[in-house]
């Protein structure tokens, strides 16, 4: 390791290592929760399989047990992915430039014959490197422990933030995008702290758009039951809240007080009857959709990490630096 990429590890190496050794205790912790887990399962015979959504059938004192003694800690594992782009955004992103400019230590780089352009390529390539590998890892550590209680009865469902947010491409993309807001805010507040200030309140502005508009990236699945069969249980799916009656032209009547409900199903055949329902509907984002959302969001994420980028090149040509 010499030159560029020698002073880049210099540089950040104190973030790089202290990173690391938090990432080791955290698996360390995530492995012992999870045999402790696996150990439950298995001593208790409980089939998780069989016990996915909230009509799984298996609401035993062993199965609310296993899911209250894990609710908890997996919430708080996947709150610390979910804060990992803020964290690296104001920790990492911020000072990469802003506290070279703030101090004037970039001219000693540039001094001994490398190139402004080189001088941030390095710098940013190592960060993002070990953005991609940790926050990955991370989202890897909740996707494993939560595989075997996921989408159980009251457990955490994929929609949940606590899941959503902190597992799968989207949180690596949201990592990154975390990175280069941070690297940007650095190089156009050029001080630190309020760097950290900007970058802190545009994550989680981002984060928050998308939670609020996620439903409404993909149209949800149509669940009819006809006549007044039983509807369809939801099961691990996503429900929207929509739902209601439909006439016998497939009119949707969006009123779930339309009928008595839990008068008993002959009121609710003579309601049907007198006001020409033939069915009931649902609309639900089945969990197939966890992967259409999760490329959606990568998407964005990634779109937006590219324009920042791009930002901060153009800046450095084409704005001399202090």
């Amino acid at each position: 390791m010499k030159g560029t990429l020698w002073l880049a590890w210099r540089q950040q190496r104190a973030l790089i290592l202290t990173g690391a050794a938090v990432l080791l205790a955290v698996t360390a912790w995530v492995v012992v929760m999870r045999m402790d887990m696996t150990d439950f399962i298995s001593s208790h015979h409980i089939d998780t399989a069989g016990c996915k959504g909230w009509d799984g059938g298996c609401e035993s004192e062993a199965v609310l047990k296993l899911l209250d003694d894990n609710n908890g800690p997996l919430r708080a594992l996947g709150s610390l992915s979910t804060a990992l782009p803020v964290i690296i955004g104001i920790f990492w992103g911020a000072p990469l430039l802003g506290r070279e400019l703030e101090s004037g230590t970039w001219k000693l780089a540039l001094t001994q014959g490398v190139g402004i352009g080189r001088w941030f390529t390095t710098r940013f390539a190592l960060a993002t490197a070990c953005t991609v590998i940790g926050s990955a890892v991370l989202a890897a550590l909740v996707a494993w422990w939560w595989s075997p209680v996921s989408n159980m009865l009251n457990g955490l469902y994929w929609h949940d933030g606590y899941i959503f947010n902190a597992t799968g491409p989207a949180a690596v993309a949201c990592a990154l995008f975390g990175l280069a807001a941070g690297t940007a805010a650095g190089l156009l507040i050029r001080r630190t702290l309020p760097a950290m200030a900007a970058v802190l309140g545009a994550v989680v502005a981002v984060r928050f758009a998308l939670n609020a508009f996620r439903s409404d990236w993909i149209s949800p699945q149509l669940w009819v039951s006809q006549g007044d069969a039983p509807r369809r249980e939801i099961g691990s799916g996503w429900s929207t809240g929509e739902f209601g009656f439909l006439d016998a032209a497939g009119r949707k009547y969006a009123i779930p007080d339309a009928c008595a409900w839990g008068e008993g199903l002959p009121d609710l055949k003579t309601c049907m009857a007198q006001k020409g329902f033939t069915g009931r509907y649902r609309t639900v984002f089945p969990s197939s959709d966890f992967w259409t959302f999760q490329w959606i969001e990568t998407g964005i994420f990634l779109g937006l990490a590219a324009v920042l980028v791009a930002v901060i090149c153009f800046v450095l040509k084409r704005r001399p630096l202090p």
